[in-house]
Protein backbone atom coordinates (compact mmCIF):
# COMPACT_ATOMS: atom_id res chain seq x y z
CA UNK A 1 0.00 0.00 0.00
CA UNK A 2 1.76 3.47 -0.41
CA UNK A 3 1.47 6.53 1.42
CA UNK A 4 -1.82 7.63 -0.56
CA UNK A 5 -5.70 7.14 -0.26
CA UNK A 6 -6.90 4.07 0.03
CA UNK A 7 -10.26 2.42 0.73
CA UNK A 8 -10.27 0.26 3.56
CA UNK A 9 -11.04 -3.31 4.21
CA UNK A 10 -11.22 -4.51 7.42
CA UNK A 11 -9.58 -3.67 9.44
CA UNK A 12 0.24 3.45 28.36
CA UNK A 13 1.07 4.48 30.51
CA UNK A 14 2.19 7.67 29.33
CA UNK A 15 -0.20 8.14 26.03
CA UNK A 16 -3.53 7.13 28.00
CA UNK A 17 -3.02 10.12 30.69
CA UNK A 18 -1.88 12.00 27.73
CA UNK A 19 -4.50 11.46 24.73
CA UNK A 20 -7.20 10.33 26.80
CA UNK A 21 -6.90 14.06 28.13
CA UNK A 22 -7.48 14.98 24.52
CA UNK A 23 -10.83 13.01 25.72
CA UNK A 24 -14.86 13.24 30.14
CA UNK A 25 -17.33 14.31 27.64
CA UNK A 26 -20.35 16.76 27.94
CA UNK A 27 -22.58 17.05 25.18
CA UNK A 28 -25.74 19.51 25.62
CA UNK A 29 -28.98 20.88 23.85
CA UNK A 30 -29.29 22.24 20.78
CA UNK A 31 -32.58 24.26 20.86
CA UNK A 32 -32.21 26.96 18.50
CA UNK A 33 -32.54 30.03 22.09
CA UNK A 34 -29.05 27.94 23.05
CA UNK A 35 -26.19 29.91 22.71
CA UNK A 36 -22.73 28.62 21.01
CA UNK A 37 -19.43 30.63 22.31
CA UNK A 38 -18.36 32.80 20.16
CA UNK A 39 -15.62 31.77 17.37
CA UNK A 40 -12.07 32.77 18.20
CA UNK A 41 -10.70 34.97 15.58
CA UNK A 42 -6.99 33.95 15.80
CA UNK A 43 -8.08 29.95 15.50
CA UNK A 44 -8.03 28.35 11.63
CA UNK A 45 -11.73 29.31 9.95
CA UNK A 46 -13.19 25.63 10.24
CA UNK A 47 -15.32 23.62 12.96
CA UNK A 48 -11.73 22.03 14.50
CA UNK A 49 -8.91 24.26 14.68
CA UNK A 50 -8.16 22.15 17.87
CA UNK A 51 -8.12 19.43 20.79
CA UNK A 52 -11.93 19.29 21.22
CA UNK A 53 -12.94 21.84 18.29
CA UNK A 54 -12.77 25.08 20.14
CA UNK A 55 -11.28 27.29 22.63
CA UNK A 56 -13.99 26.05 25.12
CA UNK A 57 -13.46 22.64 24.66
CA UNK A 58 -16.65 21.79 23.30
CA UNK A 59 -16.57 18.67 21.05
CA UNK A 60 -19.61 20.21 19.29
CA UNK A 61 -19.40 21.44 16.18
CA UNK A 62 -21.76 23.26 13.45
CA UNK A 63 -21.95 21.14 10.89
CA UNK A 64 -24.57 18.33 10.24
CA UNK A 65 -23.51 15.04 10.56
CA UNK A 66 -24.68 12.09 8.58
CA UNK A 67 -27.92 9.99 8.39
CA UNK A 68 -29.04 7.01 7.38
CA UNK A 69 -30.17 3.67 8.65
CA UNK A 70 -28.50 1.14 10.28
CA UNK A 71 -25.77 -1.70 8.01
CA UNK A 72 -22.88 -2.67 7.36
CA UNK A 73 -20.29 -0.04 5.34
CA UNK A 74 -19.12 -0.59 1.93
CA UNK A 75 -15.41 -0.80 1.39
CA UNK A 76 -15.63 1.89 -1.06
CA UNK A 77 -17.76 4.47 1.97
CA UNK A 78 -14.65 4.01 3.82
CA UNK A 79 -11.24 5.92 3.22
CA UNK A 80 -8.13 5.10 4.82
CA UNK A 81 -4.69 6.51 4.87
CA UNK A 82 -2.05 4.56 6.47
CA UNK A 83 -0.13 7.28 8.75
CA UNK A 84 1.71 5.24 11.46
CA UNK A 85 0.52 4.78 14.90
CA UNK A 86 -0.58 7.60 17.50
CA UNK A 87 -2.37 9.78 15.08
CA UNK A 88 -5.39 11.03 17.97
CA UNK A 89 -6.09 14.00 16.58
CA UNK A 90 -6.71 16.06 13.79
CA UNK A 91 -6.85 19.90 13.00
CA UNK A 92 -8.70 21.33 9.90
CA UNK A 93 -7.30 24.28 7.84
CA UNK A 94 -9.39 27.22 6.67
CA UNK A 95 -9.94 27.95 3.07
CA UNK A 96 -6.53 27.82 0.94
CA UNK A 97 -6.97 31.12 -1.92
CA UNK A 98 -8.32 28.50 -4.08
CA UNK A 99 -10.70 27.34 -1.88
CA UNK A 100 -9.54 24.25 -0.46
CA UNK A 101 -8.95 22.94 3.22
CA UNK A 102 -6.28 20.42 4.36
CA UNK A 103 -6.09 18.37 7.18
CA UNK A 104 -3.08 18.55 9.67
CA UNK A 105 -2.39 15.57 11.76
CA UNK A 106 0.66 14.56 13.65
CA UNK A 107 1.76 11.23 14.87
CA UNK A 108 4.58 9.00 16.37
CA UNK A 109 6.75 9.80 13.30
CA UNK A 110 5.75 12.21 11.05
CA UNK A 111 3.04 14.90 10.59
CA UNK A 112 0.93 15.11 7.62
CA UNK A 113 -1.47 17.25 5.08
CA UNK A 114 -4.26 15.14 4.30
CA UNK A 115 -6.75 16.96 1.38
CA UNK A 116 -9.80 17.80 2.89
CA UNK A 117 -11.85 16.32 -0.07
CA UNK A 118 -10.02 13.70 -1.41
CA UNK A 119 -8.14 12.05 1.51
CA UNK A 120 -4.78 12.11 0.01
CA UNK A 121 -1.89 12.56 1.22
CA UNK A 122 -0.28 15.64 0.44
CA UNK A 123 2.94 16.07 2.00
CA UNK A 124 4.74 13.94 4.90
CA UNK A 125 7.17 15.83 7.43
CA UNK A 126 9.28 12.76 8.97
CA UNK A 127 10.01 13.92 13.04
CA UNK A 128 13.79 13.95 13.37
CA UNK A 129 15.05 11.09 15.80
CA UNK A 130 11.98 8.90 15.82
CA UNK A 131 11.79 5.50 14.80
CA UNK A 132 9.91 4.97 11.18
CA UNK A 133 6.73 2.75 11.48
CA UNK A 134 6.47 1.05 7.82
CA UNK A 135 3.40 -0.28 6.12
CA UNK A 136 4.70 -3.77 6.63
CA UNK A 137 4.27 -3.59 10.14
CA UNK A 138 1.35 -2.12 10.34
CA UNK A 139 0.14 -4.57 8.24
CA UNK A 140 1.43 -7.48 10.47
CA UNK A 141 0.33 -5.62 13.50
CA UNK A 142 -3.29 -5.33 12.53
CA UNK A 143 -3.57 -9.44 11.23
CA UNK A 144 -2.82 -9.82 14.65
CA UNK A 145 -5.39 -7.72 16.47
CA UNK A 146 -7.99 -8.93 14.03
CA UNK A 147 -6.76 -12.81 14.83
CA UNK A 148 -6.84 -12.56 18.95
CA UNK A 149 -8.16 -9.76 20.62
CA UNK A 150 -8.72 -11.30 24.13
CA UNK A 151 -7.07 -13.90 26.29
CA UNK A 152 -3.40 -13.74 27.97
CA UNK A 153 -1.53 -13.50 24.50
CA UNK A 154 -3.91 -10.50 23.70
CA UNK A 155 -3.24 -8.58 26.76
CA UNK A 156 0.92 -9.67 25.81
CA UNK A 157 0.61 -8.32 22.70
CA UNK A 158 -1.63 -5.12 23.83
CA UNK A 159 1.60 -4.11 26.78
CA UNK A 160 4.17 -4.97 23.60
CA UNK A 161 2.23 -2.93 21.17
CA UNK A 162 2.10 0.42 23.69
CA UNK A 163 5.46 0.39 24.47
CA UNK A 164 5.87 2.39 21.56
CA UNK A 165 3.76 5.16 22.39
CA UNK A 166 6.16 6.17 25.27
CA UNK A 167 8.20 8.37 22.56
CA UNK A 168 5.05 10.40 21.51
CA UNK A 169 6.82 13.78 21.30
CA UNK A 170 3.36 15.64 21.35
CA UNK A 171 -0.21 15.30 21.68
CA UNK A 172 -1.66 18.76 21.94
CA UNK A 173 -1.44 20.52 18.79
CA UNK A 174 -3.50 23.71 17.55
CA UNK A 175 -3.84 25.47 14.27
CA UNK A 176 -3.72 29.42 13.85
CA UNK A 177 -5.85 31.23 11.20
CA UNK A 178 -2.56 31.72 9.16
CA UNK A 179 -2.25 27.87 8.76
CA UNK A 180 0.58 27.66 11.43
CA UNK A 181 0.31 24.36 12.91
CA UNK A 182 1.66 24.38 16.89
CA UNK A 183 2.89 21.67 19.10
CA UNK A 184 3.68 21.18 22.35
CA UNK A 185 6.60 19.20 22.87
CA UNK A 186 6.78 17.06 25.83
CA UNK A 187 10.50 17.99 25.56
CA UNK A 188 9.65 21.64 27.13
CA UNK A 189 9.43 23.03 23.38
CA UNK A 190 6.86 24.37 21.10
CA UNK A 191 7.26 24.22 17.42
CA UNK A 192 5.39 25.90 14.78
CA UNK A 193 5.22 24.34 11.38
CA UNK A 194 3.81 25.67 8.04
CA UNK A 195 3.38 25.24 4.20
CA UNK A 196 7.13 25.75 2.51
CA UNK A 197 5.03 27.67 -0.04
CA UNK A 198 2.19 30.20 1.44
CA UNK A 199 -0.98 29.72 -0.11
CA UNK A 200 -0.26 26.23 -1.41
CA UNK A 201 -1.66 23.50 0.19
CA UNK A 202 0.06 20.63 -1.91
CA UNK A 203 3.49 22.05 -0.13
CA UNK A 204 5.59 20.84 1.68
CA UNK A 205 6.02 20.86 5.60
CA UNK A 206 8.72 22.84 7.23
CA UNK A 207 9.82 24.19 10.36
CA UNK A 208 9.06 27.97 10.68
CA UNK A 209 10.59 28.52 14.18
CA UNK A 210 10.60 26.50 17.10
CA UNK A 211 10.73 28.08 21.08
CA UNK A 212 11.64 26.62 24.18
CA UNK A 213 9.73 27.15 27.61
CA UNK A 214 12.12 28.92 30.46
CA UNK A 215 14.33 27.00 32.94
CA UNK A 216 12.27 27.49 35.80
CA UNK A 217 8.84 25.57 34.28
CA UNK A 218 9.22 22.15 34.72
CA UNK A 219 7.06 19.63 33.87
CA UNK A 220 5.46 18.02 30.33
CA UNK A 221 3.03 19.82 28.47
CA UNK A 222 -0.30 18.72 28.97
CA UNK A 223 -2.52 21.33 27.35
CA UNK A 224 -2.45 23.96 24.71
CA UNK A 225 -5.39 26.34 23.70
CA UNK A 226 -5.25 30.27 22.13
CA UNK A 227 -6.69 33.75 23.81
CA UNK A 228 -8.73 35.67 21.78
CA UNK A 229 -6.17 38.02 21.16
CA UNK A 230 -3.82 35.55 19.50
CA UNK A 231 -1.79 34.32 22.64
CA UNK A 232 -0.62 30.70 22.69
CA UNK A 233 -0.98 29.00 26.53
CA UNK A 234 0.52 25.91 26.86
CA UNK A 235 0.22 23.90 31.02
CA UNK A 236 2.32 21.95 32.43
CA UNK A 237 1.74 18.74 34.44
CA UNK A 238 3.73 20.64 37.60
CA UNK A 239 1.41 23.66 37.47
CA UNK A 240 2.62 26.25 35.47
CA UNK A 241 1.01 28.72 32.92
CA UNK A 242 3.15 29.72 30.00
CA UNK A 243 1.31 32.40 27.48
CA UNK A 244 3.44 32.93 23.95
CA UNK A 245 3.45 35.43 21.25
CA UNK A 246 2.40 33.48 17.81
CA UNK A 247 5.60 34.25 16.84
CA UNK A 248 7.16 32.60 19.93
CA UNK A 249 9.58 35.50 20.94
CA UNK A 250 7.15 37.01 23.97
CA UNK A 251 6.69 34.67 27.16
CA UNK A 252 5.05 34.77 30.08
CA UNK A 253 4.52 32.63 32.73
CA UNK A 254 2.55 31.98 36.12
CA UNK A 255 2.46 29.48 38.53
CA UNK A 256 -1.13 28.17 40.15
CA UNK A 257 -2.15 28.06 43.18
CA UNK A 258 -1.58 25.34 45.63
CA UNK A 259 1.02 23.74 42.73
CA UNK A 260 4.10 23.99 45.18
CA UNK A 261 5.56 20.59 45.38
CA UNK A 262 3.85 19.64 42.50
CA UNK A 263 7.01 17.73 41.34
CA UNK A 264 6.59 15.14 44.02
CA UNK A 265 3.03 14.62 44.00
CA UNK A 266 3.31 13.43 40.08
CA UNK A 267 3.75 9.99 39.12
CA UNK A 268 5.92 8.87 36.89
CA UNK A 269 4.41 8.43 34.13
CA UNK A 270 3.02 11.69 32.15
CA UNK A 271 0.01 12.55 31.97
CA UNK A 272 -1.18 11.61 35.52
CA UNK A 273 0.57 14.29 37.08
CA UNK A 274 -0.39 17.05 39.24
CA UNK A 275 -2.29 18.90 36.05
CA UNK A 276 -3.38 15.59 33.87
CA UNK A 277 -5.24 17.20 30.48
CA UNK A 278 -6.20 20.28 28.49
CA UNK A 279 -7.99 23.63 29.52
CA UNK A 280 -10.57 25.80 28.00
CA UNK A 281 -10.41 29.73 27.48
CA UNK A 282 -13.23 32.10 27.10
CA UNK A 283 -13.51 35.61 25.24
CA UNK A 284 -13.30 37.71 27.79
CA UNK A 285 -9.47 35.82 29.09
CA UNK A 286 -10.41 33.57 31.47
CA UNK A 287 -8.50 30.05 31.44
CA UNK A 288 -9.86 27.02 33.36
CA UNK A 289 -7.69 24.15 33.83
CA UNK A 290 -7.98 21.61 36.52
CA UNK A 291 -5.28 19.90 39.23
CA UNK A 292 -5.75 17.16 41.41
CA UNK A 293 -7.93 18.92 43.64
CA UNK A 294 -8.57 22.76 42.56
CA UNK A 295 -10.30 23.79 39.78
CA UNK A 296 -8.37 26.92 38.67
CA UNK A 297 -9.44 30.27 36.94
CA UNK A 298 -6.81 32.23 35.74
CA UNK A 299 -7.19 35.36 34.16
CA UNK A 300 -5.53 36.68 30.77
CA UNK A 301 -5.39 40.58 30.92
CA UNK A 302 -3.48 41.08 27.46
CA UNK A 303 0.21 41.10 29.04
CA UNK A 304 0.03 39.13 31.73
CA UNK A 305 -1.57 35.71 33.61
CA UNK A 306 -2.88 36.57 37.01
CA UNK A 307 -4.50 34.35 39.64
CA UNK A 308 -5.17 37.14 41.41
CA UNK A 309 -8.73 37.61 42.84
CA UNK A 310 -8.68 41.47 42.21
CA UNK A 311 -8.37 40.12 38.15
CA UNK A 312 -11.47 37.62 38.62
CA UNK A 313 -9.09 34.19 39.36
CA UNK A 314 -10.18 31.94 41.29
CA UNK A 315 -9.26 28.02 42.67
CA UNK A 316 -12.02 25.90 43.72
CA UNK A 317 -11.82 22.54 45.32
CA UNK A 318 -13.78 19.55 43.97
CA UNK A 319 -14.68 16.13 45.55
CA UNK A 320 -11.22 13.69 44.72
CA UNK A 321 -12.00 10.57 46.78
CA UNK A 322 -9.77 8.53 44.68
CA UNK A 323 -6.33 10.95 45.42
CA UNK A 324 -5.26 11.22 41.31
CA UNK A 325 -7.89 13.84 40.78
CA UNK A 326 -9.82 14.64 37.60
CA UNK A 327 -9.17 12.97 34.38
CA UNK A 328 -11.25 15.68 32.67
CA UNK A 329 -10.43 18.88 30.40
CA UNK A 330 -12.95 21.55 31.65
CA UNK A 331 -15.31 22.58 28.79
CA UNK A 332 -17.38 25.56 29.02
CA UNK A 333 -21.29 26.00 29.14
CA UNK A 334 -23.83 28.97 28.99
CA UNK A 335 -22.81 31.88 26.69
CA UNK A 336 -24.51 35.54 26.27
CA UNK A 337 -27.18 35.83 29.15
CA UNK A 338 -27.07 32.03 29.36
CA UNK A 339 -26.07 30.66 33.20
CA UNK A 340 -22.61 30.19 32.97
CA UNK A 341 -20.76 27.14 33.82
CA UNK A 342 -17.24 24.94 33.45
CA UNK A 343 -17.76 21.58 33.59
CA UNK A 344 -15.39 18.62 34.54
CA UNK A 345 -15.74 15.09 35.61
CA UNK A 346 -14.49 14.92 39.24
CA UNK A 347 -11.90 12.58 41.51
CA UNK A 348 -14.57 10.17 43.08
CA UNK A 349 -14.45 6.42 42.76
CA UNK A 350 -17.68 7.07 40.95
CA UNK A 351 -16.84 10.34 39.20
CA UNK A 352 -19.15 13.29 39.41
CA UNK A 353 -20.22 15.13 36.24
CA UNK A 354 -19.69 18.78 38.45
CA UNK A 355 -20.84 22.20 37.84
CA UNK A 356 -18.93 25.00 38.49
CA UNK A 357 -20.38 29.12 38.60
CA UNK A 358 -17.97 30.07 36.21
CA UNK A 359 -17.93 34.12 37.25
CA UNK A 360 -19.69 35.11 40.25
CA UNK A 361 -21.24 32.78 42.32
CA UNK A 362 -24.98 34.42 42.58
CA UNK A 363 -25.85 36.02 45.84
CA UNK A 364 -28.46 33.51 47.06
CA UNK A 365 -26.57 30.67 45.84
CA UNK A 366 -25.82 28.40 48.76
CA UNK A 367 -23.59 25.46 48.69
CA UNK A 368 -25.10 22.04 48.12
CA UNK A 369 -25.09 18.85 50.08
CA UNK A 370 -21.77 17.16 49.94
CA UNK A 371 -20.11 19.90 47.70
CA UNK A 372 -16.50 20.79 48.94
CA UNK A 373 -17.08 24.53 47.59
CA UNK A 374 -19.86 27.11 47.35
CA UNK A 375 -18.87 27.93 43.76
CA UNK A 376 -20.05 24.29 42.64
CA UNK A 377 -23.49 24.59 40.91
CA UNK A 378 -24.05 20.69 40.03
CA UNK A 379 -23.13 17.82 41.32
CA UNK A 380 -24.54 14.27 40.25
CA UNK A 381 -22.67 10.53 40.21
CA UNK A 382 -22.11 8.82 36.57
CA UNK A 383 -23.22 5.79 37.52
CA UNK A 384 -24.32 4.51 34.04
CA UNK A 385 -28.10 3.46 35.13
CA UNK A 386 -29.17 0.34 37.12
CA UNK A 387 -26.94 -1.10 38.42
CA UNK A 388 -24.66 1.14 39.25
CA UNK A 389 -20.46 0.77 38.83
CA UNK A 390 -18.91 0.31 41.86
CA UNK A 391 -16.70 3.05 40.42
CA UNK A 392 -16.16 4.75 36.93
CA UNK A 393 -13.28 6.99 36.49
CA UNK A 394 -12.84 8.72 32.52
CA UNK A 395 -9.66 9.94 31.00
CA UNK A 396 -11.85 12.28 28.62
CA UNK A 397 -12.95 15.81 28.16
CA UNK A 398 -16.11 17.58 28.65
CA UNK A 399 -18.08 18.32 25.70
CA UNK A 400 -20.85 21.37 25.96
CA UNK A 401 -23.49 22.24 23.82
CA UNK A 402 -26.11 24.35 25.09
CA UNK A 403 -27.04 22.94 28.82
CA UNK A 404 -26.49 19.43 28.16
CA UNK A 405 -23.63 16.85 30.13
CA UNK A 406 -22.88 13.83 28.51
CA UNK A 407 -20.11 10.74 29.54
CA UNK A 408 -19.55 7.91 28.47
CA UNK A 409 -18.02 4.77 30.43
CA UNK A 410 -14.86 3.37 29.13
CA UNK A 411 -14.17 1.19 32.65
CA UNK A 412 -13.53 -2.01 31.10
CA UNK A 413 -15.65 -5.18 31.96
CA UNK A 414 -13.87 -8.70 33.47
CA UNK A 415 -10.28 -7.87 33.94
CA UNK A 416 -8.29 -10.62 35.25
CA UNK A 417 -7.60 -9.73 38.82
CA UNK A 418 -4.03 -10.51 38.44
CA UNK A 419 -4.14 -7.30 35.90
CA UNK A 420 -2.39 -3.94 37.89
CA UNK A 421 -5.29 -0.80 37.81
CA UNK A 422 -2.57 0.84 35.62
CA UNK A 423 -2.74 -0.90 32.68
CA UNK A 424 -6.35 -1.43 32.90
CA UNK A 425 -6.98 1.08 30.30
CA UNK A 426 -5.66 -1.80 27.95
CA UNK A 427 -8.90 -3.44 27.95
CA UNK A 428 -10.76 -0.58 26.91
CA UNK A 429 -8.27 0.71 24.07
CA UNK A 430 -6.44 -2.25 22.06
CA UNK A 431 -8.84 -4.98 23.44
CA UNK A 432 -11.77 -2.66 23.57
CA UNK A 433 -14.16 -4.23 20.78
CA UNK A 434 -14.05 -7.40 22.20
CA UNK A 435 -17.36 -8.37 23.58
CA UNK A 436 -15.40 -10.34 26.76
CA UNK A 437 -14.23 -6.35 28.03
CA UNK A 438 -16.32 -3.80 26.07
CA UNK A 439 -17.84 -1.25 28.36
CA UNK A 440 -21.03 0.05 28.20
CA UNK A 441 -23.06 3.18 29.11
CA UNK A 442 -23.86 6.24 27.82
CA UNK A 443 -25.65 8.99 29.94
CA UNK A 444 -26.71 12.31 29.94
CA UNK A 445 -27.48 15.19 32.71
CA UNK A 446 -28.60 18.96 31.58
CA UNK A 447 -29.06 21.76 34.07
CA UNK A 448 -33.10 23.25 34.38
CA UNK A 449 -31.88 27.59 34.24
CA UNK A 450 -35.46 28.13 35.95
CA UNK A 451 -34.85 25.41 38.84
CA UNK A 452 -31.39 26.41 38.72
CA UNK A 453 -30.67 22.38 39.46
CA UNK A 454 -28.56 20.15 37.61
CA UNK A 455 -30.45 16.82 36.87
CA UNK A 456 -30.05 13.35 34.91
CA UNK A 457 -31.77 13.63 30.94
CA UNK A 458 -31.37 9.92 30.40
CA UNK A 459 -29.42 6.97 30.48
CA UNK A 460 -28.73 4.42 27.32
CA UNK A 461 -27.09 1.38 29.21
CA UNK A 462 -26.86 -0.58 25.07
CA UNK A 463 -24.45 1.75 23.85
CA UNK A 464 -20.67 0.91 23.66
CA UNK A 465 -18.17 3.18 23.98
CA UNK A 466 -14.65 1.55 24.84
CA UNK A 467 -12.10 4.68 24.32
CA UNK A 468 -12.91 7.49 21.85
CA UNK A 469 -14.10 11.31 22.29
CA UNK A 470 -17.71 11.89 20.81
CA UNK A 471 -19.01 14.50 19.05
CA UNK A 472 -22.68 16.62 18.75
CA UNK A 473 -23.66 18.02 15.83
CA UNK A 474 -25.86 20.87 17.01
CA UNK A 475 -27.00 21.16 13.52
CA UNK A 476 -29.41 17.79 13.88
CA UNK A 477 -28.83 17.00 17.10
CA UNK A 478 -27.01 13.71 17.19
CA UNK A 479 -24.17 12.55 19.40
CA UNK A 480 -21.67 10.81 17.34
CA UNK A 481 -19.19 8.06 18.54
CA UNK A 482 -16.93 5.21 17.66
CA UNK A 483 -18.23 2.21 18.85
CA UNK A 484 -18.57 -1.42 19.20
CA UNK A 485 -20.68 -4.59 18.40
CA UNK A 486 -20.02 -8.22 18.03
CA UNK A 487 -16.26 -7.42 17.98
CA UNK A 488 -16.77 -4.74 15.04
CA UNK A 489 -15.98 -1.38 14.97
CA UNK A 490 -18.98 0.77 14.49
CA UNK A 491 -20.54 4.48 14.07
CA UNK A 492 -23.20 5.21 16.49
CA UNK A 493 -25.81 7.96 16.14
CA UNK A 494 -27.77 8.51 19.00
CA UNK A 495 -30.64 11.37 19.45
CA UNK A 496 -28.97 13.44 21.94
CA UNK A 497 -32.66 14.60 22.97
CA UNK A 498 -33.70 10.96 23.78
CA UNK A 499 -30.95 8.98 24.17
CA UNK A 500 -32.01 6.77 22.18
CA UNK A 501 -30.03 4.71 19.56
CA UNK A 502 -30.69 6.81 15.56
CA UNK A 503 -28.49 4.55 13.54
CA UNK A 504 -25.52 2.46 14.05
CA UNK A 505 -22.97 1.55 10.70
CA UNK A 506 -20.68 -1.64 11.24
CA UNK A 507 -17.36 0.02 9.47
CA UNK A 508 -14.95 -3.51 10.45
CA UNK A 509 -12.12 -5.23 12.42
CA UNK A 510 -9.73 -3.99 14.17
CA UNK A 511 -7.88 -1.70 11.50
CA UNK A 512 -10.55 0.56 12.22
CA UNK A 513 -9.87 0.80 16.55
CA UNK A 514 -10.23 4.70 17.40
CA UNK A 515 -7.28 3.37 20.81
CA UNK A 516 -9.00 7.12 22.57
CA UNK A 517 -8.72 9.28 19.52
CA UNK A 518 -11.48 11.61 18.27
CA UNK A 519 -14.81 11.06 16.51
CA UNK A 520 -14.45 13.92 14.22
CA UNK A 521 -16.70 15.80 11.89
CA UNK A 522 -15.60 17.69 8.64
CA UNK A 523 -16.59 21.12 7.04
CA UNK A 524 -18.66 18.44 4.44
CA UNK A 525 -19.98 16.53 7.98
CA UNK A 526 -18.23 13.00 7.28
CA UNK A 527 -16.93 11.39 9.93
CA UNK A 528 -12.94 10.56 10.50
CA UNK A 529 -11.04 9.28 13.64
CA UNK A 530 -7.70 8.14 14.01
CA UNK A 531 -6.96 4.29 14.25
CA UNK A 532 -4.49 1.96 15.34
CA UNK A 533 -2.08 2.40 11.91
CA UNK A 534 -3.68 5.59 10.66
CA UNK A 535 -6.51 8.02 10.07
CA UNK A 536 -10.00 6.78 8.57
CA UNK A 537 -12.76 8.60 7.55
CA UNK A 538 -16.69 7.44 6.71
CA UNK A 539 -17.47 8.83 3.17
CA UNK A 540 -20.62 7.47 2.06
CA UNK A 541 -23.17 8.57 -0.92
CA UNK A 542 -25.49 10.97 1.09
CA UNK A 543 -29.60 10.24 0.34
CA UNK A 544 -30.69 12.78 -2.57
CA UNK A 545 -32.19 14.77 0.34
CA UNK A 546 -29.13 14.87 3.08
CA UNK A 547 -28.33 18.33 3.51
CA UNK A 548 -25.28 19.20 5.01
CA UNK A 549 -24.30 21.95 6.75
CA UNK A 550 -20.32 23.62 5.82
CA UNK A 551 -19.78 25.47 9.34
CA UNK A 552 -19.03 28.38 7.48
Amino acid sequence: MSEGRHRGSEGFDRVVGLVAGLCVVALASAAPAEQSPPRNPYLADSIYALGHGDSAQQDSVSATGPVGESRTLRPDEIDYAPLGPAHFGATISGPYPDGRRVVWSNGLDRIVKLDHATWEVLATFWLPGTERYGEARAEASIARWDDRNTGFGAIVQGFLEARKLRDLSGVYTLLDRDGIYYIAGVDGSVTAYADATPGDPSSAIEVQRRARLPTEVTGHAVGMNMTYDGWLVVATEHGWLVALSRDLSRIRTVRLHHSQGAEDKATREVGYGWVRNGFAVDAAGGIYLVSQDHLHKVVWTGDRLSVDTGDGAFTARYRNGWGHGSGATPSLMGFGDEDRFVVITDGDPVMNVTLFWRDAIPDDWRRLPNAPDRRIAGMLPATMGIPPLPAIQSEQSVVVSGYGALVVNNVPRNVPWWVPRQAEPLFSSYLGSSPEHQPFGVQKFVWDPEARRFQEAWVNREISSPSCVPIVSRENGRVYLIGARQNRWTLEAIDWRTGVSDFHWIIGGQRFNPIFSGTLLDQSGRIHFGTLWGRARIDPSPPANWEISHGQ
